[in-house]
């Protein structure tokens, strides 16, 4: 199945392109990632606990990036195996581009085409419940990682500001705030 859409971030291409390569906001972008550790040259190690239709299981596997041409587009692939529940595979073709936003602000329109495929009980699923799911997914995954990078629309700076107490993820928007840029 293959999908494609478009966001635009409020941020410049600079910091959407660092977050696309930090393993923090990989880990609170991914719905249902337990676990993210590794690095962009050698990729990171998954776990991801996922619920598609009846079928509920951890996935555990491997992302890693190709393709890429520095602050520009990147691929991310993606591998992961559910025990008796299947497979899945994927990956997500990513290009970055400056924008200007509807306040006339500058930001990025991040563009992307996902291709995924599933095997095993997923598959017997059928293709419309596995097409709605990775839609889902997809959707999810960038808006999340819209939120990280930018924060919400209407959230007040001072609690934006504050740091999480321990145990708490961490507030939208930390790191465009981390980096220091607006």
């Amino acid at each position: 199945m293959q999908m494609n859409d478009s966001r635009l971030i409020a941020a410049s291409p600079a910091v959407v392109w660092a977050a696309l390569l930090n393993p923090e906001v990989l880990k609170a972008a991914v719905p249902g990632c337990e676990e993210l550790t590794g690095s962009v040259a050698e990729g990171y190690e998954a776990a991801v606990v996922q619920k598609v239709g009846p079928v509920k299981a951890r996935f555990t596997g491997l992302v890693t990036f190709a393709d890429i041409v520095e602050g520009e587009s990147l691929t991310l692939l993606g591998e992961g195996k559910g025990g008796a529940a299947g497979f899945a595979k994927g990956e997500a073709k990513v290009a970055l581009e400056p924008a200007i936003l509807e306040d006339g602000s500058a930001g990025t329109k991040l563009t992307y085409t996902v291709d995924a495929k599933v095997g095993g009980k997923l598959a017997q699923l059928g293709s419309r419940i596995i097409d709605g799911f990775a839609r889902k997914m997809a959707d999810e995954f960038f808006g999340r990682f819209a939120d990280a990078v930018e924060g919400p629309k209407d959230e007040p700076e001072a609690e934006a500001d504050a740091p999480a107490a321990e145990g708490e993820a961490p507030k939208k928007g930390w790191f465009k705030r981390m980096l220091g840029s607006d």
